[in-house]
Parts: structure tokens; C-alpha cells; sequence
């Protein structure tokens, strides 16, 4: 008899890519008000969503090399810190995903109850 369920790492594999394009909303989200890279984590590990330095950083330079974020560098409490927030571009593409969100989520809302009503 063959194994039915798919190796550990394929389900691994999706949550990844799940938990990516969720972490993007989410720092397009908080960078609404300025950040600099440790409040954003501290932020949106309070909101249950933590973060690894490894992969915060490298998204926020991606986000700002595509125009959606500026970042300034400023000296706080005796040390030089770099500030994030939304760029005018990037307000109209948060605008845009969280449509589209609330169009997914909304839409596999219905798919999962209606899959629910069927194995009832």
C-alpha cells in the first residue's frame, strides 16, 4: 500500500509561501506610521506575527528598491538608526492588496464552509 500523505516538507514548503505574501501586507501595514527595523519586529511580534531579523531586513530593502517605501537614516539615543514608512506609491499598492485580500479571504471563507456543510 502506497503513503497517502505527502512528505512533511511539502506542507512546510506552502506554509512558507503562505506566511510570505502575508508578511509583505503586514509591513506595508505597520510602516504606515515610521519604524525603524526593531519596532517593526517588536510591532508585529505584539500583533502575532514575529519575524525573523534575517527576513525583515531583506524584505525591507526589496520593498524599498520598488518604490514602495523611503527610509532615512537618523541618530536616536546616541545611535544612528534607519527609518522606514510607506512611500506615496507604496500607500496605493497597500490600498490595492488589501482589496484583494478581503476578496481571497472572503472567497475562501465561502469554500471552506461550504467543504465544512459537505463533511457534515
Amino acid at each position: 500500500m502506497t503513503n497517502l500523505l505527502p512528505p512533511p516538507d511539502v506542507a512546510e514548503s506552502l506554509t512558507l509561501e503562505l506566511r510570505r505574501g502575508s508578511l509583505v501586507l503586514a509591513v506595508l501595514a505597520a510602516l504606515r506610521q515610521e519604524h525603524y527595523g526593531y519596532t517593526l519586529r517588536k510591532t508585529l511580534a505584539e500583533q502575532g506575527l514575529e519575524m525573523e531579523e534575517s527576513t525583515l531586513y531583506p524584505l525591507l530593502r526589496r520593498l524599498e528598491s520598488q518604490g514602495l517605501l523611503t527610509s532615512e537614516w537618523r541618530e536616536e539615543e546616541k545611535r544612528k538608526k534607519r527609518f522606514y514608512r510607506l512611500s506615496a506609491a507604496g500607500s496605493q499598492v497597500f490600498e490595492a492588496l488589501v482589496a484583494e485580500y478581503a476578496g481571497i479571504t472572503a472567497a475562501l471563507k465561502r469554500i471552506l464552509a461550504r467543504e465544512a456543510v459537505l463533511k457534515g
